[in-house]
């Protein structure tokens, strides 16, 4: 089945902020997600690279605006009228 990889890649881009958290260093996520859609975030300059040991990753600024952004267009609830 073909597919549209820059969909999918905003909706795991969107997903990462479910599990990211800042601090003084930046904003990191967990890493256990599709291994070729994590390397095209990569490769978009969104995170950092995926295939270190490191069992998070660190998302470029806007990388971090981008996620929480797609976040709440696909999943945020309209506060009512």
């Amino acid at each position: 089945m073909e597919f549209d990889q820059d969909k999918v890649d905003e909706m795991m881009l969107a997903l990462l902020y479910l599990t990211s958290s800042t601090d003084k260093y930046g904003t990191r996520t967990w890493k256990g997600l599709d291994v070729a859609t994590l390397d095209r975030l990569y490769r978009k300059g969104y995170i950092s690279d995926p295939q270190s040991k490191a069992p998070t990753m660190l998302l470029s600024e806007e990388g971090a605006r981008l996620s929480k952004a797609l976040f709440i267009q696909y999943f945020g609830k309209k506060e009512p009228d």
